[in-house]
């Protein structure tokens, strides 16, 4: 998918290999900072190698695991090796890894010395098909990316020779994100999924979930809009992540059927059975226990949809008729008990 750039300003290359060169050409580049995590370090000293044989300084910072990574303190710590490194404007930050790398490499990059440019190399599915597109950035703090930027990648680069690579629960968690961006925006992909599962064509499954992300970003790239689809099954996904020991794609799994119930009350959506089965048949769990329901609702009362003292949520009509509209606390309350809170 050479070629394809999302609001104007981001390049996205899928295919099986790395481009090269890897960075776009700019004759001021002195210096690249790597960012990652240690499952994805292999890959960034990779990286790092191409680039000193190209004749730049490459530097690899390590970040903790998973959302341990987005935190100020983290960022804090990045920012430092930056000035150690003697990072510039004119320099570039690539993250390699998971979203929560991409996530945290690009909130720093849209900060430092006031935004330099930064290049995303994903390396979970997860990654590919939602935290690397669209410039969103940030770190937790009293709640899930409550500090954060818009600040895009000059390039997206997704190698799904490494996509192949995955451990099952990490193509779980991706397969349930692209599940859930066909749920609101193509009904084929929405269809590929449920009906292979975890043998739907990884090629296929990244490019047309990019594809959707990339013209819904285009068409509104600070949210104002349609944008806020893409976050179907987040409101209440993102409020058990933050209160559990879950990880994103297990919580924005349960959030979506959670969604689908109250869809299923409000709109008469027909397809929770159908949601419920697919994450199910992924691996991924259609219930949870021991998560202190309180502490959900206390971070319901953040979230950055909120509308006053009232909480909207992103429905669902029928697949591919999303929309954004004020929910009630007992349809909050239902959906929660849709998972077992």
């Amino acid at each position: 998918m050479e070629g394809l750039r999302v609001a104007g300003v981001t390049e996205v290359i899928v295919g099986k290999g790395m481009p090269s060169p890897l960075l776009p050409q700019r004759p001021d580049r002195r210096r690249v900072a790597i960012l990652t995590q240690p499952a994805a370090t292999s890959k960034a000293l990779e990286i790092a190698s191409a680039l000193t044989s190209e004749g730049l300084l490459a530097e690899v910072i390590g970040l903790p695991d998973r959302e341990e990574a987005k935190t100020l303190s983290v960022a804090e710590s990045v920012y430092e090796a930056f000035a150690k490194f003697e990072l510039s404007r004119s320099d570039t930050v690539i993250g390699v890894g998971g979203g929560t790398v991409t996530d945290l490499a690009g909130y720093v990059a849209g900060t430092w010395l006031r935004g330099v440019e930064v290049v995303h190399i994903p390396t979970t599915l997860l990654g590919a098909v939602d935290a690397s597109i669209g410039g969103k950035t940030g770190v937790n703090l009293a709640g899930k990316n409550l500090v954060g930027v818009i600040w895009h990648p000059r390039l997206v680069v997704v190698d799904t020779r490494v996509m192949d690579e995955l451990p099952s629960t990490l193509l779980s968690e991706g397969m349930a994100e692209a599940f859930k961006t066909g749920l609101v925006g193509d009904a084929e992909l929405c269809s590929l999924i449920v009906s292979q599962g975890l043998h739907a064509p990884l090629d296929e499954v990244v490019r047309r979930a990019i594809t959707v992300k990339a013209a819904i970003v285009t068409r509104d790239e600070r949210e104002h809009g349609e944008r806020v689809y893409l976050n179907y099954g987040h409101t209440i996904g993102h409020a058990i992540e933050y209160a559990s020991a879950l990880s994103h794609g297990e919580s924005v799994s349960l959030g979506m059927i959670a969604a689908s119930r109250v869809s299923e009350r409000i709109h008469g959506f027909d397809g929770m059975d159908m949601v419920v089965s697919t994450i199910d048949r992924l691996g991924l769990p259609t219930s949870v226990e021991g998560v202190d329901v309180g502490r959900v609702l206390d971070l319901l009362r953040r979230d950055k949809k909120r509308d006053g003292d009232r909480l909207r949520m992103v429905l669902l009509r029928e697949i591919e008729d999303p929309v954004l509209e004020h929910v009630e606390e007992s349809d909050i309350e239902i959906g929660m008990s849709a998972v077992g809170l």
